[in-house]
This record gives C-alpha cells, sequence and structure tokens, in this order.
C-alpha cells in the first residue's frame, strides 16, 4: 500500500512540472511558487473541517511538520529558481535525483532505519535514471563552478531531509494531512514573503499564469499529502526512491503533452532504469 501511495505521489509531482512548465509562459518561477503554494495551502484549509483529526495532537509533531515547512516546498523551490538560473533545468534535474541518496542516509543517522542493501541499490539506480532522463547533448553548462553545482545538491539534500523530519513528526502524530495543512501554512508565508521582498518589480500576473500555477499547487499538495502517508505507514527507504521517480512521469508526458522531448537512447536507458531501480525496491524484503 505504501509503495502505491509513493507512485501516486510521484505520479503528481511529475504532472506539476508538466503544468508548471506551461505557467512559466506567463509567469517566472519565484512568482509561480508565490501562486502554487498558497493555491495548494487554501485547499487544505477549506478541507481541514472534514479531514483533520485532532486526536493524537501532540506539540512535538506540530513542531516537526512546521519545520519541514520552513524548507519544503518553499525553500526547496527558491533553491531550485536559483540552481535554474546558474546552471539550466537540465543540469538541476540531473543533480535533484540524487534526493533518496540523502534521505537513505539521513534516515539511517538520524532514525536508526536499517536500511537493505537492495533499497541502497535503488536509491542509486533512481538517481542515474533521473540523470539520464535529464540528460541533453550539450545541455552541460560550459564554466559551470563547483559553488553553483551546491544550489541544486543543496535542494535535493533538503527534499531528502523533509521526508525524514516529516516521518519523525508522523510516528509522534499519525496525520498526513496536519502533518501537509501545517507545512503548506508555514511555505506560503515563507514564499509570499520572498516574493514581496524580491529588488525586482513583480510580474503582472495573467489569468492563465494563475491557472497553471494554481493548478501546479493542487498537484504538487496532493503529492506532498500521498507522500506523508506513505512515510506514516513504512520507513523512509521504502518510500524515497519511489517518489523520486516523478521525472520519469515528466518525460513520458512531456513528450505526450508538450511534444518538447525527442526519442532518445539516454531516455530510453533512463526510463528502463529507473523502473527497474524501483522494482528491485519493491521486490526487497519489506518493501511491498
Amino acid at each position: 500500500m505504501s509503495t502505491a501511495l509513493a507512485a501516486l505521489s510521484a505520479l503528481c509531482f511529475g504532472a506539476a512540472l508538466i503544468s508548471g512548465r506551461i505557467g512559466l509562459r506567463e509567469l517566472d518561477a519565484r512568482a509561480g511558487a508565490a501562486i502554487s503554494i498558497p493555491a495548494a495551502t487554501l485547499l487544505f484549509v477549506a478541507s481541514a473541517p472534514l479531514a483533520l483529526d485532532l486526536r493524537g495532537l501532540d506539540a512535538r509533531a506540530v513542531t516537526w511538520f512546521a519545520a519541514v515547512g520552513v524548507f519544503f516546498p518553499a525553500l526547496v523551490t527558491l533553491l531550485t529558481f536559483r540552481a535554474n538560473e546558474l546552471l539550466g533545468p537540465t543540469v538541476t534535474s540531473a543533480l535533484s535525483g540524487t534526493a533518496p541518496l540523502f534521505a537513505l542516509l539521513a534516515a539511517a543517522a538520524l532514525l536508526g532505519e536499517r536500511v537493505p542493501a537492495g533499497a541502497t541499490l535503488s536509491a542509486l539506480g533512481v538517481a542515474v535514471g533521473v540523470a539520464l532522463l535529464s540528460w541533453r547533448r550539450g545541455a552541460a553548462p560550459t564554466g559551470a563552478t563547483r559553488a553553483a553545482l551546491l544550489w541544486p545538491l543543496a535542494g535535493a539534500a533538503l527534499r531528502g531531509l523533509a521526508q525524514v523530519a516529516a516521518k519523525a513528526g508522523l510516528a509522534i502524530w499519525a496525520s498526513p494531512f496536519a502533518a501537509a495543512l501545517i507545512g503548506y501554512l508555514v511555505s506560503s508565508a515563507a514564499v509570499i514573503g520572498a516574493d514581496c521582498l524580491r529588488p525586482a518589480p513583480r510580474q503582472r500576473s495573467t489569468r492563465a499564469g494563475v491557472a497553471w500555477f494554481a493548478c501546479t499547487g493542487v498537484l504538487n499538495g496532493c503529492a506532498v499529502l500521498l507522500m506523508y502517508a506513505a512515510l506514516s505507514m513504512a520507513p523512509v527507504w521504502q518510500v524515497a526512491p519511489v517518489v523520486a521517480g516523478y521525472p520519469l512521469v515528466t518525460a513520458v508526458l512531456g513528450a505526450a503533452v508538450l511534444r518538447e522531448e525527442r526519442l532518445s537512447w539516454p531516455l530510453v536507458v533512463g526510463v528502463g532504469l529507473t523502473v527497474a531501480a524501483i522494482v528491485v525496491l519493491v521486490a526487497t524484503p519489506g518493501g511491498r
């Protein structure tokens, strides 16, 4: 069940990248984040009377969920924006695929999880597969410095750490909805504040841009809720590699919807390797 929820989370994350890509034709990434994250937050707030169960409420768990909200999705979104400015989306996406490696390391160090060898192999396979999915001939930036590469790597590390921190909170209060609601409330304040503090004049919003980024926010919100639901049922090592396979969904949907992807050997091998890595994870004892 946890694997199915993680796969649905990856599906939503992957679809959100497509809708976000269309939205970027109208607005820049920072303005888009200031629309998408609050849109998901409004949906969570509206659903709270029906979905939020306060039984088991614990202040320690609330603290964990709020701490996650400071850097996920808010800070991760801003780091990705900066990485795209310096390195472009291809290199950024490839390095973001290392998130499950950070998640497994943090889970072992902070939560004491015993990570099976199959799960480690799966995480490595997903990371390499995502890099191949994101590879384009001649896309590597010339003169890229090590300092610039730290931006997407920092985003990947925080994305992996967010899963571990959320898992710690869910171990105290097993409420995925509360984790998503509290985290998104904090993240909304962060991205709106960042957008208001930008030195350059803000872009004028368009109806199309607002609509696409609102759709992106809903998809990402559903993805986070599904991911937290999976984490409430299973250890991080079972969930992180599956969720990290979302670029596979993006590649397939991009080719079908946007017609921007051309079939290439790196793309084919990347898809195959990512799928094989997730199959290895599912076949790992305890991975179902």
